[in-house]
């Protein structure tokens, strides 16, 4: 082949009829007519003599050509838009974008705060957010969709070695009760007393329950015999669920802040008990590592962080490769900021 049987423009629709189930979805999601979309698969099928979709059911599905041709799409768009924030950074934070990603919690309330001060000392970067699981996000740097990203759940192992990993700052986990309940007239409750209470979570498989359940474990206390009557799948609806008097629960000190300086919860201390989980930063050491997220590893992570902790491993110098090891990851949604 002398010359290249798709473009751009193809692999981009390829990969929203992937995301979106449907030509027309994927066509309002592009801003054209499904008339184009349709015109462009065909094309797209007749130039490679594969069918790309099955046509059967209700749902747009790829055929095995389809997904490779996905998966090596997904990363040739990933390095033309790497491409292009490194042109922009030739303008040195004058402009460009900072794409930072979070686990849930973090994302909803640690980061909002960075982002706030970053944007403060450089108001003409645009900044976007992805709050994804950890798995998703860890696959998102990987890729090169984000530039960094704060998180707290355990890395898939298939990544570990493809990516910079760094403990960053110990976050508290603390138990919050109503205002009204009893212990809530106590100073210090006894481990034991944790077996008294009703308690609200999130679901069994959340990457913070685990973590609760495992550090209590090895506090000596028997997770099994907690009652937990209610799960729920927020954390500002556990915070509202406790401050009803529905329970209690275990959840991020950096989450209820706001809610005890107005006296909204109360949090318990439990002798001889803290529960505590670790966030790290994660970065890919073979991406383009753009200005912006340099300043913002400089300048602002150290803020937040740990005692002692070191930014070299998000200095270095900027690069451009592609890391073997990372494929193509899910699409994702995001939540932007800029100057406007």
């Amino acid at each position: 082949m002398s010359d290249l049987p798709f473009t751009l423009d193809q692999l981009r629709i390829l990969k929203a009829i992937a995301a979106e189930g449907s030509f027309k979805r994927a066509a309002d999601s592009l801003y054209v007519s499904q008339p184009a979309v349709s015109l462009q698969v065909q094309n797209l099928e007749r130039q490679l003599d594969v069918p790309l979709f099955d046509r059967g059911g209700r749902r747009a599905q790829l055929t095995e050509a389809g997904h490779l041709l996905l998966s090596y799409g997904e990363r040739i768009i990933s390095l033309c838009e790497e491409t292009c924030r490194a042109i922009e950074d030739l303008q040195n934070l004058q402009g460009g974008t900072l794409i930072v990603g979070a686990s849930q919690t973090t994302g909803t309330y640690l980061l909002p705060r960075m982002i706030g001060l970053f944007r403060q000392k450089y108001p003409d970067v645009s900044v976007q957010l992805h709050v994804h699981s950890t798995r998703r996000t860890a696959w998102s740097v990987a890729n090169g969709q984000v530039d960094l990203a704060i998180i707290g759940g355990e890395i898939p192992s298939e990544l570990v070695e493809a990516l910079e990993i760094k403990p960053y700052l110990e976050d508290e986990l603390a138990l919050i009760l109503p205002v009204v309940h009893p212990f809530a007239k106590v100073d210090i409750i006894q481990k034991d007393d944790l077996y008294k209470l009703q308690f609200i979570a999130l679901d069994s498989q959340s990457t913070i329950r685990k973590v609760i359940d495992q550090v209590l474990t090895r506090w000596g206390i028997d997770t099994r015999r907690l009652k937990v009557e209610m799960e729920l799948n927020s954390i500002e609806a556990i915070k509202n669920a406790v401050q009803s008097g529905l329970g209690a629960a275990f959840v991020s000190i950096s989450a209820i802040e706001k809610e005890l300086q107005m006296g909204f919860l109360h949090r318990a201390t439990i002798e001889d008990v803290v529960v505590k989980r670790m966030l790290s930063v994660i970065a890919s050491p073979n991406r383009y590592r753009s200005k912006a997220a340099e300043a913002f590893s400089r300048e602002i992570l150290p803020l937040f962080a740990n005692p002692g902790w070191g930014k070299d491993i998000l200095e270095t110098p900027s690069v451009i490769g592609y890391s073997h090891k990372a494929t193509a990851g899910e699409p994702h949604k995001s939540v932007s900021t800029n100057g406007s």
